[in-house]
């Protein structure tokens, strides 16, 4: 009597095979398009040293263009799953430092993306600026959660507020890349400390 497992193990074997070789070829394509962007980087580099053909590269991702998006969509489900969209804006700015020392990777690589695609005839210029508006509307609806609960002042425009929190990030972001000696850790929790302190509600006179 034939065994209907048996026939399900190779392929059950060749898929988990697959979905190796195509999580080597995304980490190989974060740590390449880290070190030389996009336009230095070719299909045929990642595949040599991700080690498959480039046809293989090819079976997996089906042009360049799709292989960056892939890239992109791994930091954006690392940075969805970490982030409490419903929470405190100074509580998930606390713990940005610790994403950037568990990812570096996929920070780097979305850092270099994101600035070689200023220009809005880039490749992956329309998904930045969509992400980037996006997070100017999340970190704003978190300041107006804040206001509705009566812990941060209400004389405070939260669409400036989260322009300025963005940027900080974003600066933050290029300036450990650059410089990985900062202490990080620091600086998120002095910035942390003064906007807590400029979003706080004034204490009613005595």
């Amino acid at each position: 009597m034939n065994d209907p497992l048996a026939d399900q193990r190779p392929y059950a074997t060749l898929l988990a095979k697959g979905e190796d070789r195509r999580q080597r070829i995304l980490a190989v394509a974060q740590r390449l398009l880290t070190r030389n962007g996009w336009r230095n980087t070719t299909l045929g580099q990642i595949a040599r040293e991700a080690g498959v053909t480039p046809a293989g590269l090819l079976h997996h991702f089906e042009s360049k263009e799709q292989l960056l998006h892939a890239v992109l969509d791994a930091r954006d489900a690392y940075d969805d799953a970490s982030v409490d969209l419903s929470g405190d804006v100074i509580e998930q700015l606390e713990r940005v430092a610790e994403r950037f020392r568990e990812a570096p990777e996929l920070v780097g690589t979305f850092a270099v993306l994101r600035m070689e695609n200023l220009d809005p005839g880039s490749p992956l210029h329309e998904r930045f600026l969509k992400r980037h508006q996006l997070s100017l509307e999340l970190t704003a609806e978190c300041i107006r959660r804040g206001q509705r609960a009566g812990r941060y002042r209400t004389d405070l425009d939260p669409v400036a507020k989260a322009g300025e929190i963005v940027a900080f990030l974003n600066g933050i972001e290029a300036t450990w890349l650059l410089d990985p000696s900062i202490p990080l850790a620091e600086m998120f929790r002095e910035y942390t400390r003064s906007l807590a302190s400029r979003l706080a509600r004034p204490s009613p006179p005595p």
